[in-house]
């Protein structure tokens, strides 16, 4: 599967160390402002050689939007955007021609195809990430634009290193705040310490892993439909198919199994304005597989990151035990580099069911009782005349 979503649907394509990298996006709507600048401030997020703590290979990653855009405005039509490769070491992985690499795609790459992309691991690399984050930052724009939803992630654990529960404020947090230290933790003490955790595996040629907390806010209600596409089916989904992650919680997750019912129920009450609201969020903002309008609160875990300099045990393509030590440029940590990754899947998971709400629920004069458009945080204003006709 290389192409993601329903209505606002995202084909990626090309191979670590092919000519680039990009995305094809169909079902944008037409008239949204749209320059590449708008992408390459999260492609400039997810790049490589940001910092000590990141994979050295250096590339600007700078991308060049194709077609369905004129004026800056977008067209309607698919929006192909390209990002050149430039800074390739194919060399680097002649040993991988031959063995496999451990915990990696090349041997189940192999056993399913027959044929692969020695070179960086080709479409199993985290650089297939680019499509992803380019066509993110459109769905954002949309979604904020279009109800005000802002998506945020942030650094939460590495290694044995995590914050505590309730330490960020999900009201407040900004992307300032996520930015303000390599690691993307907003907290300054745990960032440091989280660092010293990757620099201690680093000069070890050693790897580990870690979690990343992606919050939604101001989510319009009734995002998601019931049974098979709930709408945390479809976050989860969307993030599972991240490299290198390995768990997905919404809500309490599996803590909220230590609990009973009446200490996890997330109890309903209106607010000063007359919305119903719900006093906790052990939920996360999802309740039914469909949106109530709280905030969405997600994990995301991610292993060690599998390429590491360290001698390993494999076996060759004809099947001879053997050892390796793998080369190229590689991040000792993946989860600073993840966030806008999961930022981007989390987009576009709300952009698409947004334009499926507004295709199935909107269609039709909705009830001025139950239903609005509004965010739950918002007063629900008057329909149109015409809707209570």
């Amino acid at each position: 599967g290389n192409t993601f979503g329903n209505l606002f649907r995202v084909t990626t394509f090309g191979e670590s160390h092919g000519g680039g990298v990009g995305c094809v996006i169909d079902g944008c709507p037409p008239r949204l402002n749209l320059t590449e600048e708008d992408m390459q401030e999260d492609l400039d997020r997810r790049r490589p050689g940001q910092s000590r703590i990141t994979t050295p290979r250096k590339e600007t990653d700078t991308c060049k939007i194709l077609s369905g855009v004129a004026q800056g405005m977008t067209l309607g039509t698919p929006i192909a955007v390209l990002v050149p490769n430039t800074d390739q070491r194919g060399g680097d992985y002649s040993e991988m021609a031959l063995a496999y690499r451990p915990s990696h795609a090349d041997a189940t790459y192999d056993f399913k195809y027959g044929i692969r992309a020695v070179q960086g691991g080709g479409r199993s690399s985290a650089r297939e990430t680019i499509g992803r984050v380019a066509a993110g930052a459109i769905a954002k724009k949309l979604l904020k634009q279009q109800c005000g939803t802002e998506v945020l992630a942030y650094v939460s654990r590495v290694h044995q290193v995590e914050l505590p529960e309730g330490a960020i404020d999900h009201d407040n947090l900004t992307l300032e705040q996520v930015e303000s230290n390599i690691v993307r933790c907003p907290d300054q003490d745990m960032a440091e310490k989280m660092i010293a955790a990757i620099d201690a595996v680093r000069v070890r040629g050693d790897s580990v892993g870690g979690v990343v907390t992606c919050i939604a806010r101001n989510v319009p209600r009734g995002l998601g439909t019931p049974v098979f596409d709930k709408l945390e089916a479809e976050l989860a989904k969307a993030l599972m198919s991240l490299p290198a992650t390995k768990g997905f919680e919404i809500g309490s997750g599996f803590e909220g199994t230590k609990m009973t019912g009446s200490e996890h129920n997330d109890e309903f009450y209106i607010d000063e304005i007359g919305n119903v609201r719900t006093r906790t969020n052990r939920s996360g903002g999802i309740q039914g597989g469909i949106s109530n309008g709280e905030t969405i609160v997600m994990r995301i875990a991610f292993k060690p990151t599998s390429t590491i300099t360290k001698f390993q045990k494999t076996v060759t393509r004809d099947r001879q035990e053997t050892e390796l030590r793998a080369r190229g440029r590689h991040d000792p940590c993946v989860v600073p580099r993840a966030v806008p990754m999961v930022e981007a899947m989390v987009a576009l998971v709300l952009a698409d069911q947004l334009l499926q709400n507004y295709a199935q629920c909107q269609f039709l004069p909705l009830d001025p009782v139950l239903q609005s458009s509004k965010l739950a945080a918002n007063p629900p204003e008057e329909e149109p005349a015409a809707a209570h006709a």
